[in-house]
């Protein structure tokens, strides 16, 4: 109950600051991000993801995030052939929609739904499926349906100076190699840990905008419906077939799969002129939406 009430504390306070035309909102912005990227989320994976068991199971939850990529792409790619869609478009409900903000938004709905246990499943989603999709492959398609090829050179580098990224390596060889996290560093990284949830919260907050005339298009309808409705029932319908350790961690990667289109693929769509405001309205507006899907699905798993 009291993440609950910070979580809507902090959504305020985000939806507050956004609205002050004197407060450098932009600048805030980045440096919650750069805190949720380079502390917060380090320090996770070196307080969670040590204390799983080791196994190729892992790489099922992962997987996830990468199969329902895929499958945005071939359902957008070819429904932007067959009704001759423009590049743009198609580009943007690729990106957007194939990827799941499984980290700012996923983070607290499954540590407040399914509790910490859930969160060394949800960081590996995030950070070995979300996050290297959305500095690889996004990129590529955002290369080829706006034809820029100048960003292609400069994916490997990006992804493996990613704070983020290097801490998942480095405690993934901690977990297989059997190591645990040292004692006198839990403390610290339990202290971050659980900035999480405010900071991350008060960073949609102070992004989202809403805009009533798009919600008359049918490619934002389009788009919704795939990240939260057909994602996670492709998901569930297929990875429930595969042996997972556990029941939760089935559990966290269908609930993952349904999460709100990620804020940073809008970003990388934005940044490529792929629709920028169907690219901002789908990542903002999906998020109050997708809690209630979010929601539906829990009920359902349980």
């Amino acid at each position: 109950m009291l993440t609950l009430f910070f979580a809507i504390l902090m959504l305020s306070l985000g939806l507050y600051f956004q609205t002050r035309p004197s407060f450098p909102k932009e600048k805030v912005s980045k440096w919650v991000n750069f805190y949720l990227f380079n502390f917060v989320l380090p320090a996770l994976a070196l307080l969670y993801i040590p204390q799983i068991d080791p196994g190729w199971n892992l790489l099922l939850p992962i997987s996830a995030a990468w199969f329902t990529f895929f499958c945005s792409w071939i359902l957008f790619g070819t429904l932007g052939k067959l009704l001759h869609w423009d590049s743009a478009t198609t580009g943007c409900l690729i990106i957007v929609s194939g990827l799941a903000n499984t980290s700012f938004l996923g983070f607290p709905v499954i540590e407040g739904l399914l509790g910490k246990e859930g969160l060394s499943t949800a960081l590996l989603i995030d950070q070995g499926g979300s996050f290297l999709l959305v500095s690889s492959v996004s990129i590529v398609v955002a290369s080829i349906y706006s034809h820029h090829e100048s960003k292609l050179s400069a994916i490997p580098l990006k992804i493996i100076s990613f704070p983020p990224f290097l801490f998942l390596i480095g405690t993934l060889i901690m977990s297989f190699a059997g190591w645990k996290t040292p004692e006198f560093i839990l403390p610290y990284a339990s202290a971050i840990g659980k900035t999480m949830v405010p900071a991350s919260i008060f960073a949609i907050g102070l992004r989202f905008r809403l805009d009533f005339e798009s919600l008359n298009s049918r490619f934002f309808w389009m788009g919704m419906s795939y990240r939260l409705l057909l994602a996670p029932a492709l998901v569930w319908v297929i990875y429930r077939n595969f042996d997972f350790e556990n029941e939760l961690m089935l559990q966290v990667t269908i609930l993952e799969s349904g999460m709100a289109p990620m804020i940073t693929g809008s970003l990388v769509a934005i940044q490529y002129e792929l629709r920028p405001k169907l690219a901002a309205l789908l990542s903002g507006l999906g998020i109050p939406i997708s809690i209630l899907s979010i929601l539906v699905w829990y009920f359902l798993l349980k």
